[in-house]
């Protein structure tokens, strides 16, 4: 096994290491391999997800790193997840692959794939005892060469050896730029045009919009542990009604559930309470929870395969909803209703987000609240009535939260729907504090109703259903959480 060619990485406050100790540490090690017959769970499909990419860029080197760890502070580093691209192509998905990358070379009418990848320290050296970010003493096991070929059914070769593949002659090349800054020096000019990197981001994404049936099965799972982090949000309510800063006890309690369920949050939690959930992407979370008021939970759970869920309610804390909560909530799940209506193969991807809006429009129509008609608000030159319910209605959804985000308009915003496809459908209404066309009693809400949905033959199926969204059923179930 071949030495690291980097001195570890130690800290300032770190004990020297004497040659006794030193000496010492290199002996009497047991072999512990991996259990033979283990695989990663996505092995089997990702050959074919190679083999599509490949068809699209005959001749051409393709290089898909894993990422970098990025430091948090000083000498910390955040968590790492390596780039869904990536992750998605190769199967691994763990913390132990900083600075791997799979390398797609050109070999007869298609592409032999190699991952580069920093293998397990060997027991000879200082690495496994001493290197803070790699070392197995410090970070954790990482499989040798053998075994990584073995978990995921490619070739597999010492990350230090990559330098040669990437500086010397090579067909045309294209990198997922971005990523890892330290492969794209050592890619540099040579055979790289940077003018098809986009491309390369564009058919990585386009790739992945429609889901098989495994994947379907991961959001599914991702949606299951979601709902009971929602469930243990409810049975929380009473302590984090206590806390002064409520809204951080609310992420605290989802955040154990995915940590203990999958690989953590797939996003940043909103807890957000009062006025703050008519700030979009509230993350701050370190407000109370006023009883009297809602709280607006937008959470989800990623798999240790890094599928996420994405779900929204907006709950009573009080457990009932007020008579101005429930006219607004009900305004927001009819247009939830309409969008969901509008699901099926063929349907434009704007449809379902037009039918929500026109459900809004005409709410706030006839609040008064809207001064033109819906038709005039509703149109391009117009969409006044968005002052209120300002984003999309809904986005992709699979490895990342905002799925498939690089891929072109045509394809995704102005494309049609496909069977396997997965989306949310989430309206919402955003009726700031300070908005005077607003009558007092619904200043300082925000609602949204947010579900996860595949595309079926014949329509939708809405994957997130044990979760309540009637104002009824939600006042039911928490009273069964709250009063068991």
């Amino acid at each position: 096994m071949t030495e690291p060619t980097t001195p570890p990485h130690t800290g300032s406050h770190d004990l020297p290491v004497s040659s006794a100790l030193g000496d010492f540490m290199a002996t009497a090690w047991a072999p512990s391999p991996l259990p033979p017959e283990t695989r990663l769970p996505a092995e089997e499909l990702t050959t074919g997800r190679r083999a599509r990419l490949s068809a699209r860029f005959p001749g051409e080197r393709l290089i898909i790193p894993a990422g970098r760890l990025a430091v948090r502070s000083n000498d910390t580093d955040y968590r790492f997840r390596p780039h869904t691209a990536y992750a998605w192509l190769t199967g691994f998905t763990g913390e132990d692959q900083p600075g791997n990358v799979l390398l797609m070379e050109p070999a007869g009418s298609g592409h032999q794939a190699v991952l580069y990848l920093r293998p397990r320290s060997p027991r000879t050296g200082q690495e496994f005892y001493r290197d803070r970010r790699y070392g197995e003493f410090w970070v954790g096991r990482r499989p040798d060469l053998d075994e990584a070929a073995a978990l995921s059914g490619l070739r597999c070769e010492h990350l230090d050896d990559l330098v040669k593949p990437l500086t010397g002659a090579s067909p045309p090349v294209r990198l997922l730029t971005g990523v890892d800054p330290a492969v794209e020096e050592l890619v540099g000019s040579g055979n790289h045009q940077p003018s098809g990197d986009a491309e390369l981001a564009t058919v990585l994404a386009e790739l992945r919009l429609v889901k098989d049936p495994w994947e379907v099965s991961q959001l599914q799972l991702a949606v299951h542990h979601t709902t009971s982090g929602f469930e243990d949000v409810v049975r929380a309510l009473p302590q984090a009604m206590r806390h002064p800063r409520g809204e951080r006890w609310i992420e605290g309690v989802f955040a154990l559930r995915a940590r203990a369920e999958g690989n953590g949050v797939g996003y940043e939690t909103i807890a957000a309470s009062g006025a703050h959930a008519c700030v979009l992407h509230w993350i701050r979370n370190d407000g109370p929870l006023d009883p009297a008021g809602l709280l607006l939970l937008d959470a989800g759970v990623e798999t240790d395969t890094l599928y996420t869920a994405d779900i929204t309610r907006t709950l009573p804390l009080s457990g009932r909803y007020s008579p101005a909560q429930r006219t607004a909530y009900e305004l927001v799940l009819a247009a939830q209703e309409a969008g969901i209506a509008a699901l099926r193969p063929g349907a434009r991807f704007r449809d379902f987000h037009l039918a929500a809006m026109r459900v809004i429009a005409e709410g706030l129509y006839d609040w008064g609240v809207l001064k033109i008609p819906p038709e005039q608000a509703l149109s391009p030159d117009s969409g006044v009535y968005r002052r209120w319910t300002l984003c999309s209605s809904g986005h992709m959804l699979g490895m990342d939260v905002h799925d498939c985000a690089r891929a072109r308009a045509e394809t995704y915003l102005d494309g049609v729907l496909e069977e396997g496809q997965v989306l949310t459908v989430e309206p919402g209404l955003y009726l700031q504090p300070d908005d005077e066309t607003l009558p007092r009693e619904l200043r300082g809400m925000g609602l949204r109703i947010e579900d996860d949905l595949v595309i079926t033959a014949d329509g939708a199926r809405l994957m997130s259903g044990a979760l309540p969204r009637t104002p009824d059923a939600i006042e039911e179930w928490m009273g069964g959480l709250l009063n068991p």
